[in-house]
């Protein structure tokens, strides 16, 4: 089984050291990773020397929050009946238990100080909800820290110290130029030993680990283990391109896959935090979903690329512009779309209110749009759970799916609006096409290819008159538009 944790654990004892990444445990992703490259003969004694002044221990209290008439919330059980000299005694004692102070839990991670004045990086996680921040520096200092900011989104953080002299510091290195296989090195403070220095190469970039809408991690085996969660990944000219923060471990420990953020987005998100306390993000305002290769095959796109607008929200800079429902967004200004996971990021990184150039696929053609990019708002999204229907009239072999009119009372049980339209799928045959293509009982389908449906017999004509082997289908599933390709069976 496959989990996500958090890298932290609380110190309860000298032997019960935290950790600091993050665990995956069971193959699973711990917040932070672990080494096998081979290192040069002269090794990276001067590197290490150079950056681990710089290279600081995070200590975080968190006290646990006081429970209001905790006596109450926790009724007192007996093994003993009332009236009994022993049923007195064992009440008393649960009432002192509970009035006992709980204490605090302490964890620890890694960070490291960006300029002589005392900002520091972490990971969020490593100090979120923290009552105290205390930093030890290598050389023995120690310093409270206050939190300038915090993004979760990204799990970073800044940390601010204040210092009689300036600090030894680090600076942000190029992590778009990193190429898998190049030679890095982690700085930090594993299972709180302090000071442990591993080096490793770049296995992988791009890497999402569904840690939240901005993952693009790099993957390296230089060893990080829990305690290494905000720590510095450096390349070999000393410059930070990563900030270590989770591992895919099976037993809690390093197994050589461990994750940084890379300095790319590290360097715009601290900065935005020093600069105003807090992260602007640019918002499009449109739902995207994946393009498949039948959904490419469909829409006349030579491969799988690009982000597919599945619906487009009312008064967005996305609906101001003229994007719409089914287009395919393959650039945004002047960078390529690959995939749907690199349009949140680009859209992320833009400055409110500027104006960029989109690039769209429609009608199997190209076409460019200018959009003026809003602020992102934080914005809460229902998803309605499906109920069940009853069996429809029409059956279409080629989808593998029995379809039925949209009745009031099926949208009633779909939880659908009145207005809504479409033709509701009943029933499904488990090895034909539609199911293949992940289609459920309840998907409402909306539009076959350019077609509007209102009954089943307007999807069986436009099934029959599609002249490729694919159609791409407008699909309502649970209030939600969703476009599916569907490799259509021979008819």
């Amino acid at each position: 089984m496959t989990i996500v944790t958090r890298a932290l654990q609380p110190r309860r004892a000298r032997r019960a050291l935290a950790l600091g990444a993050a665990t995956l445990v069971g193959g699973m992703i711990a917040w932070t990773a672990t080494a096998s490259a081979a290192l040069p003969s002269q090794g990276y004694a001067d590197l290490v020397e150079k950056v681990s002044p710089a290279v600081v221990f995070i200590s975080s209290t968190h006290t646990p929050k006081k429970t209001a008439q905790r006596s109450e919330q926790a009724p007192f059980l007996s093994p003993f009946p009332p009236g009994s000299p022993f049923y007195e005694f064992f009440k008393q004692f649960q009432e002192r238990m509970q009035q006992q102070p709980q204490r605090p839990v302490v964890a620890l991670g890694s960070g490291f100080i960006i300029d002589p004045e005392g900002d520091i990086v972490t990971n969020n996680h490593v100090v979120d909800g923290a009552d105290k921040i205390q930093v030890k520096l290598p050389d023995g200092r120690r310093f409270d820290a206050t939190v300038v900011g915090t993004d979760p989104r990204t799990d970073l953080a800044l940390l601010k110290v204040e210092a009689s002299k300036p600090l030894p510091y680090v600076t942000f290195g190029d992590s778009d130029k990193l190429r898998v296989g190049d030679i890095v090195l982690a700085v930090g403070n594993p299972f709180g030993l302090g000071g442990t220095v591993t080096a490793g190469i770049v296995s992988a970039r791009n890497r999402n680990i569904n840690a939240g809408p901005y993952d693009d991690f790099i993957q390296t085996d230089a060893a990080i283990n829990r305690g290494n969660s905000g720590g510095p990944l450096f390349n070999t000219e000393g410059k930070v391109v990563g900030v270590n923060t989770a591992i895919f471990s099976p037993n809690g420990g390093s197994v050589g896959i461990g994750f940084a953020i890379p300095s790319s987005i590290a360097k715009q998100v601290i900065a935005q935090i020093k600069d105003h306390g807090s992260v602007e993000r640019g918002w499009l305002g449109v739902k995207i979903q994946t393009v498949t290769p039948e959904i490419a095959r469909a829409v006349g796109l030579d491969a799988p690329k690009g982000a597919l607008v599945s619906e487009v929200i009312p008064d967005s800079p996305a609906a101001k512009a003229g994007v719409r429902q089914g287009d395919i967004i393959v650039g945004y200004d002047g960078k390529t779309v690959a995939n749907m996971r690199a349009l949140p990021r680009l859209v992320a990184a833009t400055t409110p209110n500027s104006t960029v150039e989109i690039e769209l696929w429609r009608d199997g053609r190209t076409k460019r749009i200018q959009v003026a990019i809003a602020e992102l708002k934080p914005q809460a999204v229902a998803a309605a759970e499906t109920g069940n229907v009853q069996p429809g009239s029409a059956k279409s072999d080629r989808l593998g799916a029995t379809l039925s009119t949209l009745t009031d009372d099926i949208k009633a049980q779909l939880n659908l609006p009145p207005d809504t339209r479409g033709v509701v799928i009943t029933a499904l045959d488990p090895q034909g096409r539609a199911a293949e293509e992940g289609l459920r009982v309840g998907d409402v389908i909306e539009r076959v290819g350019s077609t509007e449906v209102n009954t089943p017999a307007d999807v069986l004509r436009a099934l029959d008159k599609a002249t490729s082997h694919a159609v791409l289908l407008l699909v309502n599933r649970g209030g939600n538009d969703i476009f599916v390709g569907l490799k259509l069976a021979k008819g």
